[in-house]
């Protein structure tokens, strides 16, 4: 018997970069009654949302790491009792800089979203989701080693690698898939908040180290994120530079690989 409840996608971040991508790909490849649009800014997930052709959008603007913009969404899946098969936590940011000469609320800022806030609908969510549902955390390659200069946000995605990989096993007997993306630089608004500080432009400049041959597209990543969810893999790393990075990490000296990380090109 085929259930009535409305079968759904959430995604957050869902106003730029690879949540735009999230929701673009699974509204062309999947067919969704409602895919919830969540980010702080309505205007780019209204104009997202004209671009559907199967699914319903549904916007939320919502400040996730506001606790009363929090209980609201999740009031909404509890009132509305869908079928989550699309859970993408993507919401997050970082900010590049010497720990001691970052702000220390902008810090705390970064593990309440990056952490807390995906910890947070990453519970939640499961009693909505159903064999074949699929939870995507957007984590990066830079949660495989702690990255000087950039140091809470890549503890943050440490977090975020390792409790996606734990749910992964947990969860196998309810048939819900959880994959951690781990991208290396990826060409969106990312880096443009993150090098809002003096550090970056003094040691990196505008143009390094991102705009290199490093740099990935959000469709790609996307793309391959989603190829991995349906082959019910654990991580999705896209590129060959950036696999190399990550597999050959755990047999470089841990010193070593944190002073590669900290180089900066100067002007």
């Amino acid at each position: 018997m085929t259930s009535s409840r409305k079968k759904i996608a959430i995604i957050t971040g869902a106003s730029s970069g690879l949540g735009v991508e999230f929701a673009r790909q699974i509204e062309k490849g999947h067919y969704l009654d409602e895919i919830w649009l969540v980010a702080r800014r309505a205007g780019p997930m209204k104009e997202l949302a004209e671009s559907f052709h199967k699914s319903k959008a549904v916007v939320l603007a919502l400040d996730l790491t506001n606790e009363g913009d929090l209980a609201i969404l999740k009031k909404r899946i509890t009132d509305d009792n869908p079928e989550i098969e699309f859970l993408v936590n993507n919401a997050g940011y970082g900010k590049i800089g010497p720990f001691s000469e970052l702000g220390l609320d902008e810090q705390l800022q970064m593990i309440e979203l990056n952490v807390k806030t995906l910890t947070h609908l990453s519970h939640y969510a499961i009693p909505f989701m159903m064999p074949g549902s699929k939870m995507i955390q957007v984590a990066s390659s830079i949660g495989f080693c702690p990255a000087p200069h950039f140091a809470v946000y890549a503890a943050t995605k440490a977090y975020v690698v390792s409790l996606s990989e734990a749910l992964n096993y947990e969860l196998k007997d309810k048939g819900i898939e959880v994959l951690a993306v781990c991208p290396g630089p990826v060409a969106t608004e990312f880096f443009s908040v993150a090098q809002k500080n003096e550090f970056m432009r003094d040691k990196v400049g505008d143009a390094e180290p991102f705009n290199n041959f490093l740099t990935a597209t959000a469709h790609d990543v996307v793309a391959r994120a989603l190829q991995d969810a349906a082959k019910n893999r654990r991580r999705s790393i896209f590129s060959l530079p950036i696999k190399t990075f990550v597999g050959l990490l755990p047999f470089v000296p841990r010193g070593l690989a944190m002073r590669a990380l900290a180089r900066r090109k100067t002007h």
